[in-house]
């Protein structure tokens, strides 16, 4: 579900959406998404002073609150 948000999220933001990805990294405690763009894309997903990367990390903490396991954003270039 989370890869799914973040994935449909960061789409909507680059011109190429075929080169969005997420992998999920899995571990005791938390779970690391990390995102990959597009080289040309990767100011859209951070945004200035990276307004746009931590509205994705409080929308992401939001949709896994109930779960209980942390949940890290990490935008890979």
């Amino acid at each position: 579900m989370e890869k799914d948000l973040i994935e449909y999220i960061a789409k909507f933001l680059v011109d190429s959406a075929e080169a969005v990805s997420v992998n999920i990294v899995e571990g005791e405690k938390s779970t690391i998404l990390e995102l990959r763009v597009a080289p040309d894309d990767i100011g859209k997903v951070i945004g200035k002073h990276g307004r746009i990367a931590k509205a994705m990390r409080t929308v992401l903490q939001a949709a896994t609150a109930r779960t209980g396991k942390h949940t890290v954003l990490e935008i890979l270039d």
